[in-house]
Order: structure tokens, then sequence, then C-alpha cells
């Protein structure tokens, strides 16, 4: 029988280490047991790169895949957008439960999950993780994941934006960043600053901070079809929307699969040296 999320587990909390040294932490968070999430990651000179359950959102925990609308259950967390209501409360929320992580090592890992509501597992997902030091300032964090219809019906994943609220097309791979005294500065190879970066394509992102810098590179061509969702005024974080601006089927049997990984580096590279890093992570 499988444990509910919060329960301990043999095989969680678990680390990420380059070359013996931990740079991420992996397990539930306390009072927030819905989906599993990577916090604290730190670059290796030891600075946090990650925020969990921030007063602004609750719902964000570090580094996560968390959908606001699969089949019409949240696996996002927090208010869901409701068309011609906005955000309402409702009791919706599913469960990402951990299952097995069947491989493991110092620097990596993968692990079996149920995404499951009102009884119900709407989904199976193989996640894969792991850790690699690229030179003495940066190492990258590559994070996949295959999410399969494990019942006998197409079912599709939403969000605010396919439910009624423009701009909002969250969802999929999403990395809360910390809110610092002034907010980050954020750019990609063709544009620079949130309005110009979010609900866009492009092959690699670069959130920066007080003395370090994220840059995100979709790792597959799928991937790199979905928008950046991008947010650094209100708050600081990144991700990778699965439904942007229409809803994504996902037949009975069929799989959603993408791959991001995330170089974290000590400092404030230029776009020239960021773009540098994303070739190298997609090249290895």
């Amino acid at each position: 029988m499988n444990q509910r999320p919060g329960a301990p587990f043999p095989d969680l909390p678990a680390t990420l280490a380059c070359d013996g040294r931990t740079v991420a932490h992996y397990g539930y968070a306390p009072g927030a047991d819905g989906r599993p999430r990577l916090h604290p990651v730190t670059t290796l000179g030891g600075t946090a790169v990650t925020e969990d359950r921030p007063a602004d959102h609750l719902h964000h925990l570090g580094v996560s895949v968390a959908v606001p609308d699969v089949a019409g259950y949240n696996f996002w967390g927090g208010h869901t957008f409701v068309r011609g209501k906005g955000p309402t409360a409702l009791d919706n929320h599913g469960v990402q439960r951990h299952l097995a992580r069947p491989q493991r090592s110092p620097n990596g890992f993968t692990q079996e999950l149920g995404w499951e509501a009102a009884g119900v597992e709407l989904l199976r997902e193989h996640r894969t993780l792991s850790a690699t030091r690229t030179s003495d300032a940066s190492w990258e964090l590559d994070f996949s994941f295959v999410l399969t219809n494990t019942g006998g019906e197409e079912l599709s994943l939403g969000s605010p934006a396919t439910n009624g609220r423009p701009g909002a097309g969250y969802g999929g791979f999403f990395w809360r960043a910390p809110k610092e005294a002034a907010p980050p500065t954020v750019f990609s190879a063709t544009g620079e600053g949130e309005s110009e970066v979010h609900g866009r394509t492009a092959d690699w992102l670069a959130l920066s901070g007080a003395g370090w810098t994220l840059v995100f590179v979709g790792a597959t061509a799928r991937t790199r079809r979905d928008p950046w969702f991008v947010r650094t005024s209100a708050y600081p974080g990144v991700g990778s929307s699965l439904a942007a601006h229409e809803r994504l089927p996902v037949p009975a049997g069929s799989s959603v699969v993408r791959r991001i990984i995330t170089v974290v580096v000590d400092g404030r590279p230029d776009r020239e040296t960021a773009a540098r890093y994303a070739r190298e992570a997609v090249a290895r």
C-alpha cells in the first residue's frame, strides 16, 4: 500500500551533490505535502537560489513540477482560477504521491510518482534528476519528467490562461527564486526584461540576482516549443509552460515528456557567457 505524501519514507528525503558538496535537498515541505520539491538549492559557493512557501505565495515550493489544472483538479496549490469568477477556493487539490525511488546515486536519482485526486490516479510520473559540476563556478541540474495518462480516457492539462486569465499560462516545471531587495534581471538571446521574455519561446533564459544566475535551457526540441512563464517584478520565478495558450490533451496511455537543464552559476555572466552555458548544457 502506498503511503500518504507526508509520511516518512525510507528513501526520502534525498540530496544532490557535486564532487561531494551538497547543492540541493529534495522531499516534501513540512505542512505542504502535495508535491515534492528541491529546496534549498545553492550555488557551489553556497548562495541559496530557491525559496519555499514564501509569504506572497505559500504554494510556491522551490523547484517542482506543478500544474494548476489536470482534468479540473489543482496540482499547483492555492486558489483555482474559474472562468467568469476568478481565483476561487475549491476542494479540488490533487497530490503527487511518492511511489518509489528505484535508482539513486550521490549526484542523482529517479522517482515514480502517482498524481492522484479524489482517490483516482490521473497520471503516473517518471522523474529523473541529476547534478553535474561544470566549472569552479557552475553546476547543472538536469530535470526531466514523463507524465503518462494511466486512465482509460483522454484528459487534458490547463492553466489559468486557458481558463480565461490572459498571461497566466503557468504550469509544468517551475522554479521559485529568492525575493531580494531588488528584482532580478532576466534575459534571453533575443530579449531583456520580463515583458520581452514572458510568454515567448527561447532556447534559453537567464535570471540573475545578487551574485547568482540561473540559466534555464530547454533540453529537447519539444521542450523548447513551450513558452517561458516569467515573473520578476511581483516575485522572482521562471517556468516552462505546458498549456500557455490552449489545453494540452493527453490521450489514454500517452505521455508528456519534458526536460529542463538549469545551469546554477556564482556571479552574473553576460549574455554571451550565458549562451555558452546553454550550448554546452545541451551538447553534453
